[in-house]
């Protein structure tokens, strides 16, 4: 998943107050907007162990339900993430530098698709 410029600029402006979420862009703008190497860079930088290919997947997995709120769904499908980061940071599930590489990934694979399996187990 690569991050354009542009994007990393957007996302700068929306999270501008929030000093881990600057860093983690930082560090996916240093890996020319890769956003798998630039969570992975991360991801070491703070002592997570990088245990399976698909490890971002697993972290946005752990905080589907918080990321699939009503509230935030809205806004994550307008591309608006700073709510979310804020949300994930409060409830502490996630380590700070993780969060907005994570919502970014969730954004970039489709919030509704993302949140369907929890959809489903709540509506049947």
């Amino acid at each position: 998943m690569q991050l354009t410029t542009q994007e990393i600029s957007y996302y700068r402006d929306q999270l501008a107050e929030c000093e881990p979420a600057m860093m983690a862009l930082d560090m996916i703008e240093d890996a020319e907007g890769d956003l798998e190497d630039g969570a992975t860079s991360i991801a070491l930088a703070i002592g997570q162990s990088i245990d399976r290919v698909d490890w971002l997947d697993g972290w946005a997995k752990r905080c589907r339900v918080a990321i699939c709120e009503e509230n935030l769904r809205a806004d994550l499908q307008d591309n608006y993430i700073e709510t979310a980061v804020n949300a994930l940071l409060e409830k502490k599930i996630c380590p700070p530098l993780l969060i907005t590489p994570v919502i970014i990934y969730v954004i970039k694979q489709g919030i509704e698709q993302f949140c369907e399996p929890l959809s489903y187990r709540v509506n049947s």
